[in-house]
């Protein structure tokens, strides 16, 4: 297990699907997931990553003209490149893949690894990223 895992309603949240949707993924076994002792369904961060990824590994760039330029896109983390001053980070939104380029410092202040869960937030041509709550 990576650092992260997730609930059911988490991981339908940054898919955008329904919570029955990702249920019967886990439970066909196209999305691995443990349980806990209590019986809930929690899903590794970096599968979740890779699902998320492969669910929409062409998106379709005529989709995002439809909505507003000011969202919040629940994301999950899926690839980071780094150097010493900035970093590229790739965040897999629903159907859509978003490019986030941030300060190395703020990478590092936000902990940001493949898997972590984040809201993209766009306004204009500029991307940001915040920590997604529970």
């Amino acid at each position: 297990m990576s650092m992260q895992d997730y609930g059911v309603g988490e991981a339908a949240s940054v898919l955008g699907v329904s919570t029955d949707t990702v249920r019967r993924w886990v439970d066909s076994g196209h999305l691995p997931a443990t349980r806990t002792p209590g019986g809930r369904r929690r899903i590794d961060g970096a599968v979740l990553a890779r699902f998320a990824k492969s669910l929409y590994g062409s998106p379709d760039p005529t989709v995002a003209t439809s909505t507003s330029a000011r969202n919040h896109l629940p994301g999950i983390v899926t690839r980071i490149v780094k150097d010493k001053v900035m970093a590229q980070v790739d965040v897999q939104a629903g159907p859509f893949r978003i490019v986030a380029l941030i300060s190395r410092e703020a990478l590092d202040d936000m902990d940001l690894a493949p898997g972590s869960m984040v809201q993209a937030v766009v306004k204009a041509t500029n991307v940001s990223l915040e920590l997604s709550t529970p």
